[in-house]
């Protein structure tokens, strides 16, 4: 009778201790699409994040890239880091410059193309050259004062000065990776309605990330084991740019220019801080 108890309850045991291992093979076969050192849980969040990031952006312009750059960076790898946020914030941007097509000012847009190649191609030589404390300070410091500040003459600024202005942001871009507080201050400057100013900030960082993409590419970085996980978040990333959207249209214009400023000036300080901590 013990006897049958015994292989009764070592059978029941190895019953239960399959139930308790099934989801197992589902969380391996999930890892084995996703890079080394990140794991499902850390996935969920990331893609989870992406969803309330790109919410953030599509409503108020700016904010989402730089949290996201944040959070992503206590869990990738330094090196990976600004190449693999440049992927996701291309996905992003992307899909909100796609869905709020409609809104964007066309006549910024090209110049700006063309000011962001430039700043690109130079970014390309001289990438880890510079400082990242001293740039972040610096920058910071910048977006500060021509946050607050009106600058005479550039909400008619010409296409030939919208491109000299481009191809610096893209210049920086290279180094510091979440550049929306900077772009977003530089059309700030000259778009002053907040749908226009939106739709045409993601199309501007739509370019910029892509151009990212390429010279982190043709430098070696490997994008393929990233892939799904970065997918993943894209999708997400859409998603939240619906919802984010659907606010947007519901935030009177002087509450927005305010809260624009604000978020921007607090990513500013941040920026500071890090540069600070970094010295």
């Amino acid at each position: 009778m013990q006897s049958c108890q015994a292989i009764c309850g070592s059978t029941g045991g190895r019953g239960s201790s399959r139930t308790r291992t099934q989801p197992e093979p589902a969380l391996e076969a999930i890892a084995t699409l996703l890079p080394e050192g990140i794991g499902p849980a850390v996935a969920g969040l990331l893609i989870v994040a992406s969803f309330f990031t790109s919410a953030l952006t599509a409503a108020t312009g700016v904010g989402g890239g730089s949290l996201m750059l944040m959070l992503m960076g206590m869990f990738i790898p330094v090196a990976a880091l600004i190449p693999v946020h440049g992927a996701v914030q291309l996905g992003s941007n992307s899909g909100r410059a796609w869905y709020q097509r409609a809104n964007v000012r066309f006549d910024i847009f090209r110049p700006f193309l063309i000011g962001s190649l430039i700043g690109a191609l130079i970014g390309a030589f001289f990438v880890v050259q510079l400082p990242d404390a001293i740039l972040k300070m610096v920058l910071g410091g910048f977006i500060l004062m021509i946050t607050w500040t009106k600058i005479p003459g550039l909400s008619q600024i010409s296409g030939a000065g919208l491109a000299i202005g481009s191809g610096l942001t893209a210049l920086v871009s290279m180094f510091v990776g979440a550049t929306g507080p900077l772009l977003g201050t530089f059309f700030g400057q000259i778009v002053k309605d907040r749908k226009q100013l939106v739709a045409t900030l993601a199309s501007g960082m739509t370019v910029q990330h892509f151009l990212k993409i390429v010279v982190f590419g043709l430098a070696g970085f490997a994008f393929a084991s990233w892939l799904p996980l970065v997918a993943a978040m894209i999708a997400t990333g859409y998603l939240g740019t619906v919802y984010g959207t659907r606010l947007l249209d519901k935030i009177p214009e002087h509450l927005f220019q305010t809260g624009f400023r604000i978020i921007i000036s607090l990513l500013a300080l941040e920026m500071i801080r890090r540069g600070v901590l970094g010295l």
